[in-house]
């Protein structure tokens, strides 16, 4: 109560409280400062980028040594073999979307993961070296830095370079992570070796060494990004490759292009909205969402009602429904985000909205499938400056391939293809054109880190894992703050839940809808299937511009932490 009254004071502009944060036992522990604020999944690497903020880093800095840290202490997602969006809105103004994003090998082909029948193989895509996409993660970061940190790389580098040398203790979420992909890592000689300790039992608290990752972030902060396209790391992998019969060389790695692109921008209420475009479809989804969600008024309504929510899973299928028609690679396809995004799109969208809940058609493409292994940072520092970063290796640990002599594990990113464009594949979907295997094309995604401003001011920053969740998560993270006045910690507690458009049902977390909810939304046509898990790892910051007070909070699904001061 007294935290609640406190942030009442503190981010009074920001309305009342709603009731919807009441979900037991999630509990986020949300953190207050005035000088910067670091928010992710693992402490040590939160503690990492506010080390930038407390030297005098701006956001990116921070940002950067965090992602960085990450590889070393959250080895399931954060990573250098795999790749990643970052939107940010500095303090000088300046806005942009980063995409470092894999991309699939210059050797790639149609129907290199289909066997005679045409059908996919499985685990073809998804273990060992011929699901690895060329990674994009060090290049990225390496830009991020170069063109907008303030910071020299090996400084930003040195946080990472301790843990992987000093090594850090494992907890039960890390030894729990690790057993759980035991199957994939025990078919890597390296993996095996260092994930696993040579096959010998973890122990929660045991020292966590990685000195062949130490050496590699040694190099990159010595002889910069081009260390991991061209010196001994960029052998090490091209060597991994050939080991193998794996299709990722030497020259992908040399090639690899990260994209500086125009951030998507929308209006919900009087918030402006930045978000990732293509090949993200979670920024045009994003803002097709808010933009029909603009005609109700889900506060007056209570926006955990069943009617708010059914206009909000209305919202989330159709949004879904145009990402499997329409997004890709933006690069290599003819993406019509421009109409997407247009006014009379959207509103004929609305229009389309109605009181029962509206059935796919049997004939249209279902969702491409996206795995949920995927971690999210987010960053403000204190002059307003703000970045999103969401990353990910595809698959928890990726495609369980650990570079020999460098340390760090590589992607199975090639499974976010569509392996065979209008056939089923083995989970029984099938998947669109656009999103075919081909040469040097990045893979559609769901990462959406967003920032969202008033008047020119930073004021909210989100993101999330999840696969296609993430773009669920985001929404109701933003619907929270902005519709239901919830801090950040209340953003991040509230419960989620999940439609995709195809299949034709919804998901949901536990204790989301009580049994009057879940009547009245089956009654309007709404089909009910519990989520297996939580959804999503959503890292948020709320941000006052009058008073420049932060309030940091991770999520209370899996841990993490908000590092501020």
């Amino acid at each position: 109560m007294l935290r609640r009254l406190f942030l009442l004071v503190a981010f009074g502009a920001l309305g009342t409280l709603a009731a919807c944060v009441q979900h037991e036992p999630l509990h986020a522990v949300p953190v207050v400062g005035q000088h910067g604020m670091v928010v992710c999944t693992e402490p040590l690497a939160a503690e990492a980028g506010l080390s930038m903020l407390r030297a005098g880093g701006n956001c990116v800095d921070a940002a950067v040594a965090t992602a960085f840290a990450l590889a070393v202490t959250w080895p399931s997602a954060g990573n250098l073999g795999g790749g990643g969006f970052m939107v940010m809105h500095l303090a000088d103004g300046r806005e942009t979307a980063l995409d470092f994003r894999e991309t699939a090998p210059v050797a790639a082909t149609r129907d290199m993961y289909l066997g005679p029948d045409g059908k996919p193989i499985p685990e073809r895509s998804t273990i060992g070296h011929l699901g690895v996409a060329t990674p994009g993660s060090v290049p990225g970061l390496c830009a991020a830095l170069a063109r907008y940190g303030t910071k020299p790389l090996a400084t930003v580098l040195a946080p990472a370079i301790a843990l992987a040398e000093s090594g850090y203790p494992l907890s039960a979420h890390h030894v729990a992570a690790l057993n759980g992909e035991r199957k994939l890592l025990s078919k890597n000689a390296e993996s095996l070796r260092i994930f696993l300790c040579a096959g010998n039992k973890l122990q929660v608290g045991q020292q966590f060494k990685q000195p062949e990752l130490a050496r590699t972030l040694r190099r990159l902060a010595e002889y910069g990004e081009q260390e991991f396209r061209t010196g001994e790391t960029a052998q090490l992998i091209a060597a991994e490759m050939q080991r193998s019969a794996g299709i990722l060389s030497a020259a992908d790695l040399v090639n690899y292009n990260v994209h500086a692109r125009a951030p998507l921008r929308g209006r919900y209420r009087n918030y402006d909205i930045l978000a990732m475009p293509p090949p993200s479809s979670g920024g045009v989804a994003l803002l097709q969402m808010l933009g029909m969600l603009e005609a109700f008024d889900l506060r007056a309504m209570d926006w955990e009602s069943a009617r708010a929510r059914h206009w909000i899973i209305e919202s989330m299928k159709r949004a879904f429904a145009d990402r499997t028609r329409h997004l890709g690679d933006p690069d290599q396809s003819d993406i019509p985000v421009t109409q997407l995004l247009s006014p009379a799109h959207i509103a004929a969208m609305r229009d389309s909205l109605g009181e029962r809940a509206a059935t796919p058609s049997a004939a249209a493409l279902p969702l491409t499938r996206e795995r949920h292994e995927t971690t999210h940072l987010s960053v403000v520092d204190a002059h307003g400056g703000a970045v999103a970063i969401t990353t990910t290796l595809n698959g928890s640990f990726g495609s369980g391939v650990t570079v020999a002599g460098a340390g760090f594990l590589l992607n199975n990113e090639m499974d976010d293809f569509a392996s065979a464009p209008g056939v089923p594949n083995m989970y029984g979907l099938v998947q669109g054109e656009a999103n075919a295997v081909a040469p040097l094309r990045r893979p559609l995604s769901s990462m959406t880190p967003t920032v969202l401003l008033r008047d020119g001011n930073v004021v909210f920053v989100t993101g999330s894992p999840g696969g296609p969740t993430i773009i669920s998560t985001v929404l109701l993270s933003i619907l929270a703050f902005v519709d239901a006045g919830a801090d950040a910690a209340a953003a991040v507690e509230a419960a989620r839940f999940h439609h995709q458009w195809n299949p034709d049902q919804l998901s949901f977390e536990p204790a989301t809808f009580n049994a009057l909810q879940r009547a009245a939304l089956e009654k309007r046509g709404h089909r009910f299937v519990a989520s297996p898990r939580f959804q999503g790892d959503c890292h948020a910051i709320q941000r006052n511009p009058a008073t420049g007070v932060l309030q940091g909070a991770a999520d209370p699904r899996h841990g993490g932490r908000a590092a501020g001061w």
